[in-house]
């Protein structure tokens, strides 16, 4: 880019965030509460992909690493979220269970950030969510080696297609890799 190219100049790129304003007198004194009627704002707001949160680990090497992933439950004070514990962010947290949460809703001009200590949840919490995602997300957990390369999409795709055929007329394991996180 040049000096005179200004059709990508990200330094003049704006936004006004004066939608929503923060006052401590307006501010539940349970954090969690006021997560949760937060949470209920977006919902009515009909806000994109109001559960999807930002999940920030760190390697062995201190290196941090951030994701996607949606929170699926709050209980007890902790936030829920599934996947493969064999990932790189299953294997990070295993090493280091600091992790942080970033929800970010541009809808309403707000952001919540979450500092913690992870934990997996129960095989019967796991059992129990597993049991209710849809088949071919049961299957893709299933199939998927995630995180790690594979030789083809055609042979992630076999791999789904052996696998529905299997389980077409009974109940799907929920595989001992993959699971919820608290």
């Amino acid at each position: 880019m040049t000096d005179k190219d200004t059709s990508r100049d990200i330094s003049s790129i704006r936004k006004d965030y004066a939608l929503k304003t923060l006052s401590e007198a307006e501010l539940l004194s349970d954090p969690i509460a006021q997560f949760e009627q937060w949470f209920d704002e977006c919902i009515a707001s009909e806000v994109l992909e109001p559960n999807a949160m930002t999940l920030s680990t760190v390697d062995d090497s201190q290196s941090p690493s951030s994701r996607i992933v949606l929170l699926k439950g709050i209980e007890n004070d902790h936030f829920w979220f599934f996947t493969n514990y064999q990932s790189s962010k299953g294997q990070q947290m295993a090493g280091n269970p600091n992790v942080s949460l970033l929800f970010f809703w541009p809808e309403l001009q707000r952001q919540v950030r979450i500092n913690g200590l992870v934990s997996k949840l129960t095989a019967a919490q796991s059992d129990d969510y597993f049991h209710s995602r849809p088949q071919g997300s049961q299957i893709g957990a299933l199939a998927s080696p995630q995180s790690d390369v594979i030789s083809s999409r055609e042979m992630l795709e076999t791999r789904v297609t052996q696998l529905t055929k299997q389980y077409q007329h009974q109940e799907i394991p929920r595989p001992s890799h993959w699971g919820g996180y608290q």
